[in-house]
């Protein structure tokens, strides 16, 4: 890089949300279309049985929308430090920052942003997005950065993810993620499993089919929680020290995948010992209700109602009056 005007060159990039992106904003609005959707149907469904669809199928939902929301958030582990650094490579310029680190299953982003914003005639406003999934190249990403002049604190974070890097911890945190996405979409499928069986009278696989996408979400996190085995590198500014922990990304899946056992408990625990209150809750009760309405009348001979007096040829009476 040469100096320009006493500053040293950043060009334009496109810049990708920390935490939410393009692909999580696509997941939330199709459910979402389909939460209106039902919310437009259920006043068509009378008594009790509106308030458990309403349940139901909200419930449902947003297992949905968790499990694949999460495959495309980057805040399964997080961490901020703030801290005076140098802000460009071959300057003592100094600034005041909010540095963070945001770790996703397809890779990391690192967030730049200065105490004030507005520093030494420049925009401290970074958030720099390094990709680690097995299509993608990271050493060429980050070299990419090199080659655009990112600030010094997102080139240092970000260096300790590549293969030079003596940390070794690219290699960990791309072979656990690639697990934790791979048993989040089998998850999913058995989500979809589940609500086809609930929409059949076998509700006990249902409940069952719950139990396993609890296991696999579960597992998801265990694969992902295996990235604290490997030495973790100290990220260090100055004296301040970079640390990070588990993100709302993380919590979030842990809580439905709770959710999903307890689910799936209760269903099995309501078929072996109250079917009943189970088929109400599905609103698998109308049978009898059709055996009921198709016996309204019956013939009866009058031969024996009246004793055998007369035979006369059989009438049809009403059974209330019986």
């Amino acid at each position: 890089m040469t100096l320009f005007d006493g500053i040293y060159p950043f060009y334009l990039q496109q810049r990708k949300v920390s935490v939410f992106d393009v692909s999580t904003i696509i997941v939330i609005v199709v459910f979402l279309t389909l939460t209106c959707s039902f919310l437009l149907i259920i006043p068509g469904i009378r008594g009790r049985a509106r308030s458990y669809w309403t349940l139901r199928v909200l419930l449902s939902l947003v297992v949905g929308v968790v499990i694949v929301a999460v495959q495309f958030t980057g805040d399964w582990e997080t961490g901020w430090v703030k801290a005076n650094t140098s802000y460009k490579s071959f300057s003592r310029a100094m600034v005041n920052a909010d540095i963070g680190l945001h770790v996703g299953l397809a890779g990391v982003n690192v967030t730049l942003m200065g105490n004030p914003v507005n520093q030494i005639n420049e925009t401290i406003n970074y958030n720099e997005h390094f990709a680690w999934s097995f299509d993608a190249d990271y050493d060429h990403i980050y070299s990419e950065g090199l080659e655009r002049g990112l600030p010094s604190p997102i080139l240092y974070v970000a260096e300790k993810f590549t293969t030079q890097s003596p940390c070794g911890m690219l290699r960990q945190y791309r072979i656990s993620s690639h697990y934790a996405s791979a048993t989040l979409w089998v998850a999913f499928c058995t989500w979809l499993i589940s609500n086809m069986l609930f929409s059949m009278p076998v509700l006990v696989y249902g409940g069952y089919m719950l139990l396993v996408t609890g296991a696999f979400m579960i597992f998801s996190l265990l694969s992902f929680s295996t990235v604290r085995n490997s030495l973790m590198c100290p990220i260090q500014f100055g004296t301040a020290t970079l640390r990070i922990g588990y993100g709302g990304s993380f919590w979030l899946t842990l809580a439905i995948g709770l959710l999903c056992f307890v689910a799936g408990i209760t269903v099995v625990s309501l078929h072996y010992f109250n079917l009943d209150l189970l088929k109400t809750f599905f609103d698998l009760r109308e049978e009898k209700a059709e055996e009921y309405q198709e016996m309204t009348e019956v013939y009866v001979n009058p031969h024996f109602v009246n004793k055998g007096l007369s035979l006369s040829p059989p009438s049809k009476l009403n059974p209330n009056k019986i």
